[in-house]
């Protein structure tokens, strides 16, 4: 372990490290933190590195001095974790330690540039559609941000959040009416966080207050956000518990927005979305379990066989059939990262905007690479039999119509 703790203390004081992250701890305690990240931060125009200790739900901070901060990088890695990354100018190293605590190291080329800036200042501001600084009555409500307006250090992850997804409806905002309020569907609310966010953004983006609606299957959190939207003055937010099969209350949306409805929660909202001729929809798809029983191919074969890469490949299969069957209904689709893949696993955001029917030749097109791709994997996902009505005769049997 000496190798690591000098490299360590190299890079610290060259300045080099951009951040480090400790993960996989040797003892499973539920008091221990399961992991660390470290990065330098300005504090009062003094450089310090912050220690960011993932325990249970919980983030704790700790800054210290260079010389504090190689010390206790090096003990953590020789007595509690067993993996590093340590992302420095241009190099990132990877450091593996097993049970009997020989440290392997590997080198490669990182994603940090030379020249860049090595320390974030906490008071330096980002461009964030929501303002470090500036506050944000939704956000100090729901405990993001003080009454002064500062990120709360535990929520940083979360306003990062809640940012990159205002700057996904950004970007599509010019798509939605502008002559009459705008109709929005939010499957899946929960505490609604990004509700209350949208609803912020539309605002003041257009012409009319929106109407948004929240739907969620848990009574007590409809109740909460009813009663924070009333606190508000959210002029066209409200929230009412519903599923997203069976909501039936309006046959035209503008925006329809679902995140994180398990399995084919997912698909049953893109259907209404499609059906309601939403003109944008955003999907971040969670837990997908319908095609890993389903999808198989001989050619497959070596990584079908092992239960982790099939349940990843076929959450993959899954957004690309949706976005196909998408395309195929006149919108222009792209997946995107919603959030660091660090942060949560669950980072691809389905994005379509409608563009109108493709023509002849184009959904010739899109009808002949769908069909390769779904009889390749032996796939019947959910999306096309529920569009199967829109969709070419045969494509699906009686035998597997819903």
């Amino acid at each position: 372990m000496e190798q690591i703790k000098q490299l360590i203390g190299e890079l610290v004081a060259a300045g080099s490290l951009r951040q480090a992250t400790l993960s996989n701890p040797r003892h499973k305690d539920p008091g221990q933190a399961s992991k660390v990240t470290v990065r330098p931060v300005l504090l009062k125009e003094r450089q310090v590195y912050q220690f960011a200790y993932q325990v249970g739900p919980k983030v704790l901070h700790d800054n210290l001095e260079p010389a504090e901060a190689a010390e206790k990088l090096g003990s953590l890695l020789a007595g509690t974790f067993k993996q590093g990354l340590l992302q420095a100018e241009g190099t990132d190293y990877q450091v593996l330690v097993n049970k009997k605590g020989k440290a392997t190291v590997l080198k490669k080329e990182g994603r940090a540039s030379k020249g860049g800036t090595a320390v974030q200042s906490h008071n330096r501001k980002k461009n964030y559609l929501l303002e470090e600084g500036t506050p944000v009555p939704f956000l100090v409500e729901l405990g993001v941000m003080t009454p002064e307006g500062k990120v709360v250090a535990a929520k940083y992850d979360k306003f990062r959040q809640i940012n990159r997804f205002l700057e996904l409806i950004d970007d599509v905002v010019a798509h939605l009416p502008k002559d009459r309020p705008v109709r929005v569907i939010d499957f899946g609310c929960g505490k609604s966080y990004l509700t209350f966010a949208l609803h912020h953004l539309l605002q003041g983006r257009l012409p009319y207050p929106p109407r948004i609606e929240g739907l969620d299957l848990k009574e007590d959190v409809i109740a909460h956000c009813s009663l924070l939207a009333e606190k508000l003055g959210c002029e066209g937010l409200r929230f009412q518990v519903g599923d997203i099969g069976r909501y039936e209350e309006t046959d035209a949306v503008d925006l329809v927005v679902t995140l994180h409805a398990c399995d084919t929660a997912t698909d049953a909202a893109l259907e209404k979305a499609v059906r309601w001729g939403a003109k944008v929809i955003l999907s971040v798809p969670c837990c997908q379990h319908e095609l890993f029983a389903q999808v198989s191919s001989e050619a497959l074969a070596p990584l079908l066989r092992h239960g982790i890469l099939k349940e990843r490949f076929a959450s993959l299969a899954t957004d690309a059939a949706r976005a196909q069957l998408l395309e195929l209904s006149g919108y222009r689709t792209q997946l995107v990262e919603f959030i660091d893949l660090e942060h949560t696993p669950k980072n691809l955001l389905i994005r379509a905007v409608y563009q109108g029917l493709p023509d002849d030749s184009q959904r010739s097109r899109l009808e002949d690479d769908y069909r390769s791709y779904r009889d390749a994997l032996h796939i019947r996902p959910y999306l096309e039999r529920a569009l199967a009505d829109r969709l070419p005769a045969g494509w699906t049997g009686p035998e597997e119509s819903r």
